[in-house]
């Protein structure tokens, strides 16, 4: 269950309201007139079923809402609602997509920030001292801080929703901030092999601990596949509980700083297989993204339908608001 708050300039509010009332989970619904002082305009609020909220941002942008006011969708803490509790029983889909959300998340997420470079660079940096110390803990570490995955997913986001400008931020983000953190750790492992603090000797030495991460093979397609489409669920669901398992499940960040060191002390081999295992990652992740939300894209068109032919009538759907004749 989902509430959507609409500030509305008054002279779309009539059609507005008509719009969040013909809802058919509708379960609760408040306007406060007057209550918007920038625009100009009304306040409504509406809690809605999940499977719902689609259609409905989308027949208010359609009548033209935010381009004078906003459109928020909030996530309840709890709700104690006998009607919200019916609707989302007899929900076709309760947990559809609700795409304004999942497409502001990647607009959010995948952009190239001072905090996100930082983050890349810290979780590059563990990466590689992982690699010269052998410490699987320290990779799980350099995994979970990557900020990586939701640009890697934006990728096959923007193909769905068809939005060139978040491809183009997502694909300058992940080449930018791979190329800035490995550049930085190259500096670091440097300086630690001229102080003596990495030795030739820990890079000859036996690493089985972090092997992996130079040595791609079938495994580490599968397991890139998997983890996209179980991140993509969690990102696109009510069941977000599985995340950080993703990102503990990929060899990105790993493979990037291992690249640094295997540059510094020039073990080409380690640096074309880390290079492979970061290729083989990314493209696998960006492949079974996509196809995942391909899949949730043909999930909620069939909810709208489904939605239709309960409710053949309702003003929400997208073809019937219709933008005010200037």
């Amino acid at each position: 269950m989902l509430t959507v708050r609409v500030s509305c300039p008054a002279d779309l509010a009539q059609r507005c309201e008509e719009i969040l009332r013909a809802a058919p989970s509708l379960t609760s619904f408040s306007r406060y007139s007057g209550a918007s002082i920038d625009p100009p305009g009304d306040v409504f609020e509406a809690q809605v079923e999940r499977d719902s909220v689609n259609d409905l941002v989308g027949a208010l942008t359609d009548l033209g809402v935010q381009d004078a006011g906003t459109i928020q969708i909030l996530q309840p803490g709890s709700w104690v609602s006998q009607r919200a509790f019916e609707a989302e029983q007899q929900s076709p889909d309760a947990d559809n997509v609700v795409w304004p959300q999942v497409i502001e998340q990647a607009y959010e997420q995948s952009r190239i920030t001072p905090i996100f470079l930082a983050f890349m660079t810290m979780a590059t940096l563990l990466a590689a001292i992982a690699v010269i110390t052998d410490s699987p803990i320290l990779v799980i570490g350099a995994m979970v801080l990557g900020p990586e995955f939701m640009a890697v997913i934006a990728l096959g986001l923007a193909l769905v929703r068809k939005r060139r400008g978040l491809l183009r931020q997502a694909a300058r983000t992940l080449i930018l901030g791979f190329a800035f953190s490995i550049t930085v750790t190259v500096g670091f492992v440097a300086l630690a092999r001229i102080t003596g603090l990495a030795t030739m000797t820990d890079i000859d030495a036996p690493r089985p601990g972090v092997s992996f991460i130079y040595s791609p093979n079938a495994w580490s397609l599968i397991v890139a596949v998997i983890a996209a489409a179980a991140g993509v669920l969690a990102l696109t669901s009510s069941q977000s509980t599985g995340i950080i398992g993703v990102f503990i499940s990929v060899t990105t960040i790993p493979a990037s700083g291992n690249i640094a060191v295997g540059i510094v002390f020039a073990q080409w081999n380690e640096v074309l297989g880390s290079a492979w295992q970061l290729g083989i990652n990314l493209t696998g992740m960006a492949i079974a993204g996509w196809l995942t939300l391909v899949l949730r894209q043909w999930m909620s068109k069939r909810t709208s339908r489904l939605l239709a032919q309960r409710s053949p009538r309702r003003l929400w759907r997208r073809q019937a608001a219709q933008r005010p004749h200037s």
